[in-house]
């Protein structure tokens, strides 16, 4: 095999609530994250340069190991000690920098392409091992679905798939540093924190209205201090048919959650035609 081409996934949080802070200046993080189709295609093809080459339309990625899809590339070659180049063709759909864990989704995916690839044959905990030293979500979109993720992420724990449902994802243009949220977010003995097990016993039911109305981001507040759009798009989804609307990740991406595709796409109508957003998607979970 010379060359393979794979789809990564990008994620939403259906709930995220940071219970504390680390030693070490991480967060750790309380969340249920559902991974949506879409997703980030990607090539690789061996070459015999011995370097590693990342392709891609898209301007301002970096070109170093900054990028975690070239930092996931070189983990692996020295891993396996492979002396081969691999040219990576990368188109996205993912937005950048929108808390979709776009970076991460492609990591994860770079991991498993070169494990198959070099027929390397490395575990699943080899792999989830190598990915939580790209990233925290990295060993999560290893394999996707609907996961409860605690620690700094890498503790995780399968849940069943939310009941059938339509998602509306809008990206906003603004971006957001992840550890300047984080390191805005003040957590006193009076802050209030979304209720992660009455979301899970509502998931485990099969209750999406149940589950919709305990949604909850702890982040919410910090990016909506920079990002005022965010709550103009939440109202929007909610007027037009959305059962829970909410920001994931760090932001500034929204999300709604629909029991019916076609009022879905009527809020994907009024939010393009009013315009302000960058990236619209009518999507659904990943099963």
């Amino acid at each position: 095999m010379d060359s393979i081409t794979r789809k990564a996934c990008g994620k939403i949080n259906l709930i995220l609530d940071v219970t504390g802070k680390r030693p070490d200046g991480y967060h750790d993080i309380r969340t249920v994250m559902q991974t949506v189709d879409v997703y980030d295609t990607l090539t690789f093809t061996k070459n015999d340069s011995g370097l590693v080459a990342l392709e891609t339309p898209v301007k301002g990625l970096p070109e170093n190991e900054d990028n975690l899809v070239i930092r996931a590339c070189e983990l692996m070659r020295s891993e396996l000690g492979i002396k081969e180049g691999v040219t990576i063709d990368l188109i996205k759909e993912i937005p950048v920098a929108a808390g979709m864990g776009g970076g991460s989704a492609d990591a994860a995916c770079t991991l498993l392409a070169m494990n198959e690839l070099f027929d390397a044959g490395l575990s699943k905990e080899r792999l989830a091992a190598l990915a939580l030293t790209i990233g925290a979500d990295v060993p999560y979109l290893l394999h996707g679905g609907t996961c409860l993720a605690e620690g700094v992420g890498e503790i995780l724990t399968p849940l069943p798939a939310p009941p059938d449902c339509s998602i509306l994802i809008a990206a906003l243009p603004a971006s957001v540093s992840t550890a300047q949220v984080y390191g805005e977010l003040l957590l006193t003995p009076a802050t209030e924190h979304p209720d992660v097990d009455g979301f899970l016993r509502a998931l485990r039911a099969g209750d999406l209205y149940q589950m919709t109305s305990l949604m909850g981001n702890l982040l919410e507040p910090v990016t909506k201090r920079r990002v005022k759009a965010i709550d103009e798009i939440e109202n929007t989804m909610l007027d037009y048919g959305a059962i829970g609307a909410m920001m994931t990740g760090s932001g500034p991406t929204v999300f709604g959650i629909f029991d019916r595709e076609s009022d879905a796409v009527k809020a994907y109508h009024v939010l393009r035609d009013r315009g302000g957003c960058a990236d619209l998607f009518v999507c659904r979970p990943v099963r």
